[in-house]
């Protein structure tokens, strides 16, 4: 997956790139059932930037195979982080999980959120609350 983030650009620009509500279906290890959802991917660039499919490629490719959603969401953030060699990167995965709504407790709607955040997302408080307020959004 980390392929798609190696055609980067030369640019100066240093503030947020965020693509929100990334479609994306993958199954769970455990069940083997799917859940599907969106995922947030934020990235502050450091010199260089990628095109914005790239991101949504990321999400689609990591998304294929079984996994949890906590793994695929910290897959994500470090591919991107390692990749790009950003200041900071944000990623939200918002998912329904087959093997709770058709199965077990049979909640349907119940939405699971997972996060992994890097750099200055991480460390520093204003630029985590901007993302999270532009991905609410």
């Amino acid at each position: 997956p980390g392929r798609h983030l190696q055609t980067t650009f030369p640019e100066t620009y240093d503030e947020m790139v965020l693509v929100r509500d990334i479609h994306f279906a993958s199954m769970c290890e455990h069940h083997l059932l799917p859940f599907t959802g969106v995922a947030h991917v934020a990235y502050l660039p450091n010199g260089k930037v990628t095109g914005l499919s790239k991101l949504a490629r990321v999400v689609e490719e990591v998304s294929r195979r079984p996994q949890v959603q906590e793994r695929m969401t910290q897959t994500i953030a470090d591919l991107v982080e390692k990749e790009l060699g950003s200041k900071g990167v944000a990623v939200v995965v918002e998912a329904e999980h087959s093997c709770m709504s058709i199965r077990g407790i049979r909640k349907a709607g119940s939405m699971t959120v997972t996060s992994a955040l890097r750099g200055q997302f991480k460390n520093n408080q204003a630029s985590r609350s901007e993302v999270m307020s532009l991905i609410n959004q």
